[in-house]
């Protein structure tokens, strides 16, 4: 069993992004946004990436609004932690 209180220490990274799968127990995939702007014709690209974030009572719920933070590796994958669920989606 992992300790969150303990990962939530530090100082890592935090991203803000969007629940697009929770089916792997304890586990959310989250879609982080962020935009660009291209180097030459200055136009401004949406760019996205997928982190899987550690959830200890897995309530997050497709579609929300979360925080998470860069920890210490707990699986292949996983190397986040969630923080707190900022908006949740409205059903």
């Amino acid at each position: 069993m992992v300790n969150v209180s303990e990962l939530l220490k530090g100082n890592g990274k935090q991203l803000t992004g969007i629940v697009v799968s929770n089916k792997p127990d304890k586990t959310v995939v989250v879609k982080v946004e962020r935009v660009q702007r291209h180097p030459l014709y200055g136009k401004r690209i949406k760019k996205h990436k997928k982190f899987m974030a550690h959830d200890e009572n897995n309530e997050c719920q497709i579609g929300d609004k979360v925080l998470i933070k860069e920890c210490r590796p707990l699986s292949k994958r996983k190397r986040w932690v969630l923080v707190k669920i900022l908006e949740r989606k409205e059903i």
